[in-house]
């Protein structure tokens, strides 16, 4: 039996005008309607994810910033793992002598320094996952979703770092215009013990507390409800799913995934254009139909 379903957000459930669609939302209700937990596994903090989810009226579990803060149905804080003062200034150093552009996602909101770099980036970052649309579509999509974003933005970051009480939850390194900038960071920091790396498209680098990971996240949270891995699934497209894909039994792909996402998945869905998370949901939905009546997978 599949009593939980975590779904990753960008590439996965959210479609190619970053919404989440009207298949995939009633795809959710059908999975809470039939006893199955649904919670969101994304990247992004709870202000970039809730509203695309409030939205369609629904309710759910959030593990947001790759882990490193979990929320309950009722929108509780569960879990909280920062970064640790020493690991975020080797993290700043490296990023600042690559002369990329990075975001500070706090316990008090995100917070950029340029509004022009974050649009771009987010602009890029639609382009990278759904492969087709003009950038100058993807351009007024990120303008439009900005404003339901909540960034803060300042004129530097050294404020933020000094205002008490703050925790750096993730530091998020954009280079849109050629990834491969994002080398000389990633090696600076790769075998740092304190971090972990990873990332939800080819031109970002996302660096978190190594505690702070999307499969950890989802099996405590599973646990803490009496859920074992062999009643979760979970669905994603890129590097930052990885251990989740691993910590669960039903490990899905977007059909628009990376290869090494679909190599490890149990089953492949449809692309993130065409309500692929709708499609897994109901095999979860089927599978615990045909397990009660004594049909084993």
């Amino acid at each position: 039996m599949i009593n939980l379903i975590a779904s990753d957000m960008d590439g996965t459930l959210l479609n190619d005008q970053m919404a989440v669609s009207a298949g995939n939302a009633a795809a959710i209700r059908r999975a809470q309607a039939a006893g199955i937990t649904f919670m969101v596994a994304t990247g992004r903090g709870l202000s970039e994810a809730q509203p695309l989810i409030a939205a369609h009226d629904l309710t759910v579990g959030f593990i947001t910033l790759n882990g490193a803060m979990v929320y309950d149905e009722a929108g509780q804080p569960v879990v909280n793992l920062p970064l640790g003062q020493a690991a975020l200034t080797r993290t700043l150093q490296a990023l600042t002598a690559a002369g990329l552009y990075y975001e500070l996602v706090t316990n008090r909101g995100i917070f950029s320094n340029s509004r022009s770099e974050r649009l771009h980036n987010v602009a890029a970052l639609l382009v990278a996952l759904n492969p087709g649309t003009p950038m100058a579509i993807a351009l007024d999509l990120a303008n439009a979703r900005l404003e339901l974003m909540n960034i803060n933005y300042v004129a530097d970051y050294a404020s933020v770092l000094a205002t008490p009480g703050t925790s750096v939850m993730k530091v998020l390194a954009f280079a849109s215009g050629d990834p491969a900038r994002l080398a000389p960071a990633k090696a600076a920091l790769a075998q740092d013990p304190a971090l972990v790396l990873t990332s939800s498209a080819p031109n970002n680098l996302e660096i978190n507390n190594v505690a702070a990971q999307k499969g950890t996240a989802l099996t405590a949270y599973a646990k803490q409800r009496g859920i074992a891995p062999t009643g979760i699934m979970a669905i994603g497209d890129n590097y930052n799913d990885e251990s989740m894909i691993r910590a669960a039994k039903y490990g899905v792909a977007m059909g628009n995934a990376v290869p090494a996402i679909t190599q490890l998945a149990w089953r492949q869905t449809g692309r993130n254009t065409a309500d692929g998370v709708a499609t897994a949901i109901d095999w979860a939905i089927a599978m615990n139909q045909e397990a009660q009546h004594g049909t084993v997978h």
